[in-house]
């Protein structure tokens, strides 16, 4: 029996296990998907047990997608441009990394039919996922993308990668038509992100990109606010179907069961 895995830290909210051992049951694929949270110091065994057929696959959260890079002999051109690694499998003798995010993010926001084209989006958050979702938003021609870290350091670091992108200091926020939440704050029931989102005119779009629990404090607040809400989850269903199709060559159906299964 062939077996997969998602790796992060914290790892306790994912809904991948689910998801995937549903759809390789509907597609009887003999095989398992579990999740195991680990540190630094087990990535490099880890992924060598994929190289060795001990792992057919394996999926990469928080915050783990730029580390795995070290240990990956080739990157999909999508990981290459944003330096962030969602799927890994072995190709040959090769393991190479993909970013399906990419995809996941671009679909979830025209399944919800928001327009990017020339609106203004500030990303709140440096991690491993935003690099994916600036990708995404150029792609869909944006007009402008801001984005505010708590460490300032590390939102600048992203100018690397896309020269165009301006950063402002965390407490600060511009005019903006769709704010994204890219941090891991809202995971916790108690969690809340640090910002007064009280002066905001109303009706803007907020995203957040945690789907477990599916609504988070930002969400919350926004909708009391009266803005426009909406999860990562149909972003989660999305990049999960194409990490699903690249190892199994089958494409998984969407349908109502998927979206029923995760709101259980």
């Amino acid at each position: 029996m062939k077996k997969y895995l998602v790796i992060g830290n914290p790892i306790e909210h994912s809904l991948s296990p689910k998801l995937h051992n549903f759809w390789m049951k509907k597609n009887n694929i003999n095989a398992i998907y579990e999740k195991e949270k680990i540190l630094d110091s087990d990535l490099k065994d880890l992924i060598g047990k994929v190289k060795k057929g001990e792992i057919s696959g394996i999926n990469v959260t928080v915050p783990f997608k730029k580390k795995v890079i070290d240990y990956l002999d080739q990157l999909s051109p999508g990981s290459e441009t944003t330096q962030s690694v969602n799927t890994i499998s072995l190709v040959g003798k090769n393991l190479i990394g993909y970013n399906t995010d990419i995809d996941g993010f671009e679909l979830a926001i025209k399944n919800i039919n928001f327009n990017v084209l020339n609106k203004k989006i500030l990303i709140l958050g440096a991690g491993g996922v935003v690099s994916s979702i600036i990708f995404a938003l150029k792609k869909l021609k944006a007009q402008q993308i801001i984005v505010s870290n708590r460490t300032k350091e590390k939102a600048e670091n992203l100018k690397n990668l896309f020269k165009d992108i301006e950063i402002t200091n965390w407490g600060n926020i511009p005019d903006f038509d769709l704010i994204i939440n890219a941090t891991s704050v809202g995971l916790k029931k108690d969690d809340k992100i640090s910002l007064d989102l009280s002066k905001i005119n109303k009706g803007k779009f907020f995203y957040d990109v945690i789907y477990n629990p599916k609504e988070t404090n930002f969400l919350k607040e926004a909708k009391k606010l009266g803005n426009e809400i909406e999860n990562g989850k149909k972003m989660f269903i999305y990049q999960a179907a194409a990490a699903f199709e690249l190892w199994h060559k089958i494409k998984p159906e969407i349908d109502e069961n998927v979206n029923a299964l995760l709101d259980d």
